[in-house]
């Protein structure tokens, strides 16, 4: 059943410059989904639109039955059941891990405060710093704060707008599988944005990608790598090799296998140790270069290699 229906949204800042075009997407109650693009993409006006902080030039956004107003229809802009989490956490930097936590649970009453704001430290982690103020905290810690704030009010949306970027990446990944964990518990639909694609697949794996301004894949992870739509999308996977006499036909680096004597000769010009393999970068006999993996690490810099693939592996557009 559809939840969030975002119905042909289209933003322009100047005329005919899209940020947002004919962009559609419904969504299940309950779901996580990772919205992937690269900066400039949309995402973040994608965002502002839904939670009705930002005006939309055409197209209509629905929370089942509830329409969700552009600003200028709405005298306080913004929509208590869906709540906007930005990358800056916008604490109160005065005010204790509890208080920022209760602050929008101020008109409610007491016990009912009490007892959400109870909730969310434990759900968070964070009872032990309840009385500790922002700047006492790490990155992750804080960024936990402004996600109990903003679930304080029992949001049936979140909206998170890349807020790990600021993080290193144990500390980011830690906290993505913490609150994949805590996010399945509340069944709260989420939209998690970012452009890195480690990160979207740590939370969720159903991609939704976004391309200036325009939707262009979604579904499981497994499926876009496998058929991805356009060149775009094949990309956030991994780096292309083309294929010398094939027009726009490619082959991904993971894909080619390496043999000391038979195959398609190429020089090796460079490697790269990373975790898993030697990063090689080679040189085919039409002079083309391209990265594969030794994940032997058997092969040095000016050695030649011979390279072969599985014509299925090839990705054509």
């Amino acid at each position: 059943m559809i939840y969030l229906n975002i119905d042909s949204i289209q933003k322009t800042y100047r005329k005919g410059d899209f940020v947002l075009k004919n962009f559609s997407l419904k969504i299940p109650k309950g779901k996580i989904i990772s919205l992937v693009g690269e900066s400039g993409s949309g995402k973040s006006t994608l965002l502002r639109i839904i939670a009705g902080l930002e005006n939309r030039d055409s197209g209509e956004i629905f929370l089942e039955n509830t329409r969700i107003l552009n600003p200028k229809e709405n005298l306080v802009p913004g929509f208590e059941e869906i709540q906007l989490v930005f990358q800056e956490y916008h604490l109160y930097p005065k005010s204790t891990v509890e208080q920022n936590i209760s602050r929008p649970l101020l008109l409610f009453e007491k016990e009912y405060r009490k007892a959400r704001v109870e909730k969310l430290l434990n759900l968070l982690g964070l009872e032990i710093h309840r009385d500790k103020l922002p700047k006492e905290l790490s990155g992750g810690q804080q960024q936990k704060v402004a996600i109990g704030r903003a679930l304080s009010l029992e949001p049936q949306v979140l909206l998170l707008d890349e807020p790990f970027s600021s993080l290193d990446t144990i500390q980011r990944r830690e906290l993505i599988a913490e609150l994949k964990t805590m996010f399945d518990q509340l069944g709260v639909t989420v939209i998690f944005v970012t452009h890195d694609l480690d990160d979207a697949l740590l939370m969720t794996d159903h991609l939704v990608i976004i391309q200036k301004g325009k939707l262009i894949q979604q579904g499981g992870a497994k499926e876009i790598f496998e058929k991805p739509k356009n060149l775009y999308a094949a990309k956030l996977f991994s780096h292309l090799n083309p294929i010398p006499d094939k027009t726009r036909t490619y082959i991904r680096p993971s894909d080619v296998q390496l043999f000391k004597t038979s195959g398609i000769p190429a020089k090796i010009m460079e490697r790269k140790y990373l975790v898993h393999y030697n990063q090689l970068t080679v040189k085919l006999p039409g002079g083309e270069q391209w990265l594969i993996e030794d994940k032997k690490r058997i092969f040095e810099v000016g050695e030649r290699v011979f390279l072969k693939w599985n014509a299925s592996s090839e990705i054509k557009f």
